[in-house]
């Protein structure tokens, strides 16, 4: 991939705060990461294995597009 602007963003503070304001730490615990791997997720600097998102998503409980989401452009989209 190239530089520039991360072709991955995600919902995770948001849905964080939704379910109680839980923190990095707990989040990281119930997916089996470490904090920091969470913080560089949730700041956009590291984009999880498919397992990983699954996990994350699976602990807020709703699809995996509603907290990761892909800005490729035209070739990505469904029509």
């Amino acid at each position: 991939m190239g530089k520039g602007q991360p072709q991955i963003t995600n919902t995770l503070r948001t849905l964080r705060f939704q379910a109680g304001e839980m923190t990095q730490a707990e989040l990281a615990e119930r997916v089996g990461v470490t904090r920091q791997t969470v913080v560089a997720i949730e700041q956009g600097r590291y984009s999880p294995s498919l397992e990983v998102a699954f996990r994350i998503a699976a602990v807020f409980g709703v699809p995996l597009e509603h907290v990761f989401q892909w800005k490729g452009g035209a070739s990505g989209e469904r029509g």
